[in-house]
């Protein structure tokens, strides 16, 4: 008796290798299903890897070409058989041809589970293995395997796979997505181009400082899309990594695939488009896919850290495309949506935070990011090292965040200077200069303050970078910043922006 989803795998041949006229063994097809099983294994609930893939085994595997190869799935019924080709085709397409590194096409044939006289049974002149009977017998009844609540199961699991596969995070809901003023228009934008992909709102663009929902709105409508149909085309990417893919394309010269890649999809997300800005090639290129998708209504949506119009050496044809859909600020969380993200995301780790802990928290961050950060220390400490969640625990976690932040940060006055001047599109001299304009100043005055935070320099070596100011004109400017850091949206914006850059550069 054999089962093919726990027996060991026998070594089978170098399919590349393999000619036609060498057509596989029982033991390599053996060997196959097993490691098709352990990849599937990982991926889907106990109940619908039991029901759908031990139950319906491949059974026979032989070339149709020197690079494809047509594969048998045996069931024990035509519902199953039916309904493992309607759920789980495409997985088990791409799993076997992952396996065999060959294009693998499935026929699925309805076949005895019984051995009589130790043969193996036949269909259409084919032979084929199967799963032995003692090993059907501790399945569940069929009438149960096929319940409503098996097949909604299954439904899940397939729509869970998709969105790994793309890249989603699938703890990315709309579910888990706190909602309030600041944000409300994002998340009510968002839902609706998940519900009618192509024909509301195209492109939807969303930007904002760091941790403020972008990313996890944009893998909301990815999820939710996918849970209205598995089957749907998707790309999710950043801009960086979009910007890698069209580089190593051109160097392997296999543009005409990435091409037909992107514009064939259903629908696109990326990540941060601003890091597209002052790339010819990838300009040029995400301008022709962005017209072929929404030309043929395919779903654009793109996050940024700012507005179109602020992202310096962005062509002007793509900003115009992009301020033609729906542009939304998602603003900075405010408290109250702090505690409340602070509670919602502690739940679903299984921490129980009271609400006097999460306003603790709250106080102390300004983006769910760090949030997420923290409750990822607390989780650590309570369940590896056994601690207790008290007050004294928070302070701790907190505190060390802190200084772990200002460890990541390895930058000279100068690289803040820079930064600062790029970011408001001025130079260094006049950045540092005696000029009284407005946006001058307010520039003049981040940089004081990133300098005194960021790298504690004394009061009056800040007054020495900026044209030899006293120390007194140096403590009003970082005294007016922290003022309206609290109320001043753009201005949070601003600094939010500078310090993620800063922290990126100290980590390269």
């Amino acid at each position: 008796m054999y089962n093919y989803a726990t027996a060991a795998p026998v070594a089978f041949q170098n399919w590349n290798t393999c000619m036609v006229t060498q057509q596989p063994t029982s033991d390599e097809v053996r060997a196959t299903w097993h490691e098709c099983c352990a990849k599937l294994r990982g991926q889907l609930s106990s109940a619908v890897y039991n029901t759908w893939i031990v139950a319906n085994p491949l059974t026979n595997l032989e070339h149709s070409s020197d690079t494809a190869l047509l594969a048998t799935i045996m069931s024990p019924t035509a519902f199953h058989s039916t309904n493992v080709k309607k759920n789980f085709d495409e997985t088990l397409r791409q799993t076997l041809s992952e396996i065999t590194r060959k294009q693998v096409e499935i026929m699925y044939v309805i076949g005895t589970q019984s051995i009589q006289n130790g043969e193996i049974p036949k269909y259409n002149g084919i032979i084929h293995d199967i799963i032995p009977k003692n090993s059907i017998s501790k399945s569940p009844r069929v009438e149960d395997l096929f319940s409503p609540k098996n097949l909604e199961s299954a439904a899940f699991d397939r729509s869970q796979l998709h969105a790994k596969k793309v890249g989603l995070r699938t703890d990315y809901t709309f579910e888990t997505f706190a909602v309030s003023t600041s944000n409300e228009m994002a998340h009510a934008a968002a839902v609706a181009v998940s519900n009618q992909p192509g024909s509301s709102y195209n492109p939807l663009f969303l930007y904002g400082g760091v941790g403020v929902g972008k990313t996890h709105l944009m893998h909301a409508i990815g999820n939710n899309i996918i849970e209205q149909n598995p089957q749907i085309e998707m790309i999710y990417s950043t801009g960086e990594e979009f910007t890698n893919q069209i580089v190593q394309a051109i160097q392997t010269k296999k543009v005409s695939h990435f091409k037909d890649k992107y514009r064939s999809t259903q629908v696109l997300f990326i990540d941060d488009i601003q890091f597209i800005a002052g790339k010819t090639a990838v300009q040029e290129e995400f301008f022709h896919t962005f017209n072929a998708l929404t030309k043929n209504l395919k779903q654009v949506v793109l996050t940024s850290d700012r507005p179109p119009h602020e992202i310096r050496l962005l062509e002007d044809r793509l900003r115009s495309r992009f301020e033609a859909g729906l542009m939304i600020d998602i603003q900075e969380p405010s408290f109250e949506l702090r505690t409340a993200i602070l509670l919602l995301k502690s739940k679903a780790q299984g921490i129980p935070i009271s609400i006097d802990l999460a306003k603790t928290i709250a106080e102390s961050v300004d983006s769910a990011r760090k949030i997420e950060g923290i409750i990822t220390s607390i989780r650590s400490e309570v369940e590896l090292k056994k601690r207790s969640l008290t007050p004294e625990l928070i302070a701790e976690i907190i505190s060390h965040t802190t200084q772990q932040e200002k460890r990541i940060l390895n930058a000279s006055p100068t690289d803040i200077i820079k930064l600062v001047a790029n970011h408001f599109q001025l130079t260094q001299a006049v950045l540092k200069g005696k000029s009284r304009v407005k946006q001058l100043v307010t520039a003049r005055h981040i940089a004081m303050f990133l300098l005194k935070n960021e790298l504690s320099l004394p009061l009056t070596e800040i007054g020495r970078w900026f044209s030899g100011r006293d120390h007194t004109s140096v403590l009003h400017a970082t005294r007016k910043v922290e003022a309206l850091l609290l109320s001043d949206e753009q201005l949070q914006r601003d600094v939010l922006s500078i310090r993620r850059t800063l922290q990126r550069q100290g980590k390269n």
